[in-house]
């Protein structure tokens, strides 16, 4: 299918052939027949990706000082990978569209095929043919509402949501500062809602087109003391009940203007991206409320509102993202709205870059530009769900029982771990070929296709498994999917490498131990990569030998979540220490010799503070303290190793010393390596020869059985053995 994307690096906007998505529970596959281009908010976005790299970092200064976090933690050189692999990515536009629904998946049953949808999201209502949409961002078209008017329900959703943070009531008199589309929409709704406006933009068309639709007045900024006069003049002297910000930019003038508009006590809401520099004795002076209006309404940004189709009652939460848009097409559906005098122009998707291009440089002058996507035949076949990249030079080695030249690996999931700490090393190893890879959305599997070559890109983890190309199959998606996955990996017959954790539950690591020994096939690697970490190699071999005297600690400095981090979603996706702990569990074990036999867990006073000991087979002890409350400054993870007369000390993978006898020995790196590279090189070696895996089953287990136990101990408040 053809899907529009700009590349953030370059500015390069496309419109790129990928993979169709598939329909998915919870949600509806749908056609897209009009998607609405915002102008304000798409315009930015295209224009920040024009921007020198300086540019871009005044614009986003928040990301600034996240980058600037990882270069003090991983090292300035990493942490450049890591955004030139960000931006060097195409990423989507779009988020408002109408079209028809293809397909129903499971959970949806509120839609049939053949319907006619508006659909929300800028991850899922995209300038795509095909968007897998869930149901709760997502709602049917009446009859009688043309589609190119159904593609606005996304936009006058932000609208329609600013005009209720506003609560307005029925004879007052608001101000509109910014007249583009979101300005235009508010107008119309406000005066679906019974209030006298007034508006603001320096564009006299835009002024007109809102007098057009029942506006009183409108004008530019440099005739405010105009508009101030006509609004006295409705309002006898009082000023605007309400002012509504719908303007972007960097300058302050609208928020100055707000002020002269409003009368006493007024409420000012900011709908737009903008400054917000208050006069504070002029808003003060007044006593204005000022209110801020979150996009579509509530549930934005809430994954179990917007995934998981967990709607909020009606008697807590009246106006939902949902109910805006089905509110919305209710209002045009009843001839209450009005939106066809905002259509600038309706061109085809395949114009898409000349229409942006147009809009970006002003020789495009609109309010509401639609793309219109072609309509296909009624016998043509579904959308293809893989893409094949032609791929130049020779073909690859036939395959025989003897040693491989070449492994092929298949990828499932490809998101930013995956494509800044595995495939960068996999695509330099002459032994590898990447030869599929399958993400959700389609632009993912694209852009991991555009950089690592893999042969073929699809949106279903079913197109890897039944690949029999492949000698390998790699997971590196989200917690709760792994062990389902392992299982039907392992079963395919291939090697199989798995991001931790292994497994989140003790069902699930039975279960995959279970399929181990019914299929034979224990060619199973997690990615445990801190023991093939050179530093730490070299610390070890300085150090010698665990004994069963040797004492281990490792400190974990991990911080806060940021807010909306999956890992938040504990139910699904298991607790940060279950997904993470694995790591330090596992070097300990590496490096004691010996498999964890019993942990004893206590939480600490920070949310997912937690302090753990480890009891090994041997005799050897080990300690681990992961804390999410230190300061970002500190190194991450430290490790110190006690034992028979020696002491050594690992400091965030970038120096280590071992004292042993009278001496000591120091060693530094120039840079932090945590073993990914290593790991990769071992893991593909062992595929290609039938030697045995870089760790063994048992350690494997063992280690995801001990992680497990932790989290049962800290219910418990009890020692917890390793099982079986």
């Amino acid at each position: 299918m053809k899907q529009i994307a700009q590349n953030y690096r370059t500015g390069e906007l496309a419109v790129l052939d990928v993979p169709a998505p598939v329909c998915r529970p919870g949600g509806v596959l749908v056609r897209s027949l009009f998607s609405l281009i915002s102008a304000g908010t798409e315009m930015m976005k295209v224009s920040e990706a024009s921007m020198s790299m300086v540019g871009m970092a005044r614009a986003r200064p928040d990301q600034v000082r996240k980058v600037l976090d990882a270069a003090r933690q991983q090292g300035v050189l990493a942490a450049y990978k890591k955004v030139m692999n960000r931006l060097n990515s195409y990423t989507p536009l779009g988020y408002s569209l109408c079209g028809v629904v293809t397909e129903v998946g499971p959970g949806a049953g509120e839609f049939r095929a053949g319907q006619l949808v508006a659909a929300a999201g800028n991850e899922h209502a995209l300038h795509a043919e095909y968007n897998w949409v869930p149901v709760n961002l997502c709602a049917a078209v009446p009859p009688g509402v043309l589609p190119e008017h159904a593609a606005f329900s996304t936009v006058a959703s932000i609208a329609m949501h600013g005009v209720r943070r506003a609560e307005v009531q029925l004879g007052e008199t608001a101000a509109v500062i910014g007249l583009g589309l979101v300005g235009q929409l508010v107008v119309r709704l406000l005066i679906a809602a019974g209030v006298q406006v007034v508006g603001i933009d320096p564009v006299d068309d835009r002024c007109r087109l809102a007098e057009k639709a029942g506006a009183a007045a409108c004008g530019p900024p440099a005739g405010l003391d105009g508009v101030v006069r006509d609004l006295a003049a409705i309002t006898s002297g009082r000023g605007a009940d309400h002012v509504f910000l719908a303007a972007g930019g960097t300058a302050n003038g609208p928020a100055e203007a707000a002020v002269k508009l409003a009368r006493d006590r007024a409420r000012v809401v900011d709908i737009g991206k903008m400054k917000l520099d208050l006069p504070w004795n002029a808003y003060y002076g007044k006593e204005l409320d000022v209110r801020f209006s979150r996009s579509y309404g509530p549930g934005r940004y809430d994954d179990r509102y917007e995934l998981e189709g967990i709607d909020y009652p009606a008697g807590y939460v009246r106006w939902t993202e949902k109910r805006n848009l089905e509110s919305f097409l209710d209002l045009v559906a009843r001839n209450e709205v009005e939106v066809a005098t905002l259509i600038s122009g309706v061109y085809p998707m395949a114009d898409a870059a000349g229409v942006y291009a147009g809009l970006k440089s002003g020789e495009l002058k609109a309010v509401g530009v639609l793309l219109e996507y072609p309509v296909p035949a009624g016998d043509a076949p579904a959308p293809a769900t893989s893409r094949v990249l032609p791929r130049a030079g020779t073909p690859a080695p036939r395959r025989t029982s003897a040693r491989k030249a070449q492994v092929a690996a298949g990828f499932i999931g490809a998101g930013n771990y995956a494509s800044s700490m595995l495939l960068p090393h996999l695509a330099g190893l002459r032994t590898a070929r990447l030869a599929h890879v399958a993400t959700t959305r389609p632009l993912s599997a694209v852009n991991a296709q555009r950089k690592f070559g893999f042969t073929k890109a699809s949106t279903t983890a079913d197109a890897v498994l039944e690949d029999r190309s492949l000698d390998a199959i790699f997971i590196v998606t989200r917690h709760q999917t792994h062990a389902q996955l392992v299982c039907r990996a392992l079963e395919t017959g291939k090697a199989v490498y798995v991001e931790k954790p292994l497994a989140l539950t003790r069902d699930e690591a039975e279960r995959i131990a279970s399929t181990i020994s019914r299929t034979g096939n224990d060619r199973l690697m997690v990615g445990f990569n801190r023991r093939f970490a050179p530093l730490l190699v070299h610390m070890k071999e300085l150090f010698g030998p665990g004994s069963g005297s040797s004492v281990t600690r490792y400190l974990v400095n991990a911080g806060p979540l940021a807010a909306g981090s999956w890992y938040l979603n504990e139910e699904a996706e298991g607790s940060r220490f279950t997904g993470e702990g694995g790591h330090f569990i596992d070097t300990l074990s590496w490096w004691a010799g010996s498999l964890p036999e019993e942990v004893y867990a206590v939480r600490g006073p920070g949310s997912g503070d937690v302090h753990a000991t480890v009891r090994f087979a041997s005799g050897a002890a080990g300690a681990i303290a992961y804390l999410t409350g230190g300061n970002s400054r500190h190194p991450k993870e430290t490790l110190d190793a006690t034992g028979d007369g020696r002491n050594a000390r690992l400091d965030n993978f970038r120096s280590a010393a071992v004292w042993a006898g009278r001496r000591r020995a120091t060693t530094k790196a120039r840079g932090q390596d945590k073993g990914q590279r290593r790991e990769m090189e071992q893991f593909t070696e062992a595929v290609r020869g039938g030697g045995p895996m870089p760790i063994s089953i048992d350690s494997l287990l063992a280690t995801t059985r001990a992680t497990i136990a932790v989290g049962e101990s800290l219910l418990t408040g009890r020692p917890e053995r390793v099982w079986p």
